[in-house]
């Protein structure tokens, strides 16, 4: 006897890699934890591959009343799938290494210009201020500062460091 059923699982696959692929771009990428590396974006693609699998094995068994469109509509939905696997690596991975470098930005040992940026706590501090105001030596290295003039000196550097995806 012939069962009629609705093969679920080569939709869900399908829906999940929909899911995967945009969820990305307007979830995934505000956090950096999943910015970076998409982790559980690839974990969606793998359930979806798995659930894709799964119904193209319904879809090419014997005991379908419509082997036939049952088989096109799993091979295509699988394809689609595939081909939306394979623009999401491309995009994350490859073309995100191809992005042109800014020419206007500063290149190493060379003096950036004058900026005013939030510190950690959200407080304005610019380029010049870190370069013209005292600083304390122990402070600096952690230590109670001493209340003599003598150990506080006008930096002669300041370290940028960018994390990416901060700016």
């Amino acid at each position: 006897m012939r069962v009629r059923s609705f093969n679920w699982p080569i939709w869900a696959g399908f829906l999940l890699s929909l899911i995967a692929f945009f969820s990305y771009f307007f979830v995934f990428v505000w956090f950096p934890l999943t910015r970076d590396f998409p982790w559980a974006n690839l974990l969606l693609f793998a359930l979806a591959a798995v659930l894709l699998f799964v119904g193209l094995g319904r879809a090419f068994s014997t005991s379908r009343t419509h082997p036939t469109r049952s088989r096109i509509g799993g091979v295509i939905l699988a394809t689609l799938s595939v081909a939306i696997l394979g623009f999401f690596v491309f995009a994350v991975f490859i073309g995100a290494r191809r992005l042109p470098q800014s020419h206007g930005a500063p290149h190493v040992g060379q003096k950036a210009p004058d900026f005013t940026l939030p510190d950690t706590n959200g407080h304005p501090v610019s380029l010049s201020e870190l370069l013209s105001s005292p600083v304390d030596e122990e402070t600096a290295a952690g230590a109670r500062a001493p209340a003599d003039q003598e150990s506080r000196k006008t930096p002669r550097g300041v370290l940028l460091i960018f994390y990416r995806g901060y700016w």
